[in-house]
């Protein structure tokens, strides 16, 4: 099928909502190719506990950006943005539509909405930063960006680490306030025409289909591969705090009960999901989907595959 102009489609949604099959489903109809937008699926050998889609069930739909980092390494907003904008360009040359599929959405955000370039992780830095944390408290170390930049330290908590060292890095390596590195937003081209759709179950059912999925992740075999991945040192990282990974170290550890990592894992996953939702429903310019509702799925289908080919549609 011709594309007559760069498309993009993304199909958003928390945890649980069936973005994966859905967007299989899509791609037949429009003729695209998948780009995940899912933080954990980068990482090579994580294939249950991230609930990747089965090679052999992706129904010959190309699905890029699954195992392009090495477990125990870290990878970044910014490095998606680049990996997903030079897979966008090679799809769109192929004449096909590049569906971002995913429930990460700070990923979404960078590449759909833009982001500021900014340095990557300096490691010396955030060890120094680190043990400051460690010796006085992390409210000490907020108390230093509020002196390197108030405006951004105001909109941290003085218990949020993570994020506190993250303001004190950009400020020393680049010289510049928060607020002057997200002036430089890098904004998608000017010609692709993103549509953005988000889908979603009511809540009862949504939490229902989470902890089915997480039954069939323990039975596929997802203690025994993030035994397998703690054994040979891979856990580090954001893997190490990964939903179903997480759990199950406690677990190895002889500090809970697989019983209870497995409960733990469905709760921690229903949490997710609801500030996954939280997140997208701040997003503008999102047609949201009620997955049970039949008629207005296959409606919202129709219309896709109607703004795939250029044709009139009710959006």
């Amino acid at each position: 099928m011709p594309v007559s102009s760069k498309k993009i489609l993304a199909v958003l949604g928390p945890t649980g909502s069936g973005k994966s099959r859905l967007s299989i489903e899509i791609a037949k109809k429009i003729c695209g190719e998948i780009i995940s937008c899912d933080s954990m699926a980068v990482y090579k050998g994580v294939d249950i506990a991230t609930d990747k889609i089965p090679f052999t069930e992706r129904e010959e739909i190309p699905h890029h950006l699954y195992d392009v980092a090495e477990a125990g390494t870290f990878f970044s907003a910014g490095l998606f943005r680049k990996m997903a904008l030079e897979a966008i360009e090679n799809i769109l040359e192929r004449k096909k539509i590049p569906i971002i599929v995913g429930g990460t959405g700070l990923y979404a955000r960078a590449l759909l909405s833009g982001m500021a370039e900014a340095p990557s992780r300096d490691d010396k830095l955030r060890e120094k930063l680190k043990s400051i944390a460690d010796k006085k408290g992390t409210p000490h170390l907020h108390s230093i960006l509020q002196k390197l930049d108030k405006e951004r330290a105001l909109s941290i908590t003085i218990n949020d680490k993570v994020r506190i060292i993250r303001a004190i890095e950009l400020r020393i390596l680049t010289g510049r306030k928060f607020s002057e590195i997200a002036s430089l937003n890098k904004y998608l081209p000017e010609d692709y025409q993103v549509k953005k759709i988000c889908l979603y179950y009511p809540r009862e059912i949504l939490y229902k289909r989470i902890e089915n999925r997480v039954d069939q992740m323990v039975q596929r075999g997802l203690f025994e591969e993030v035994k397998a991945l703690y054994d040979s040192k891979k856990l580090s990282g954001p893997l190490s705090k990964a939903i179903g990974i997480k759990e199950i170290i406690t677990c190895l550890e002889g500090n809970k009960k697989f019983e209870d990592a497995v409960a733990e894992i469905k709760q921690h996953t229903r949490n997710l999901a609801k500030r996954q939702l939280t997140w997208f429903k701040k997003e503008i310019e999102l047609k949201w989907i009620v997955m049970d509702d039949e008629d207005e799925r296959a409606r919202i289908l129709d219309e896709i595959e109607r703004w795939s080919r250029g044709e009139s549609y009710e959006w």
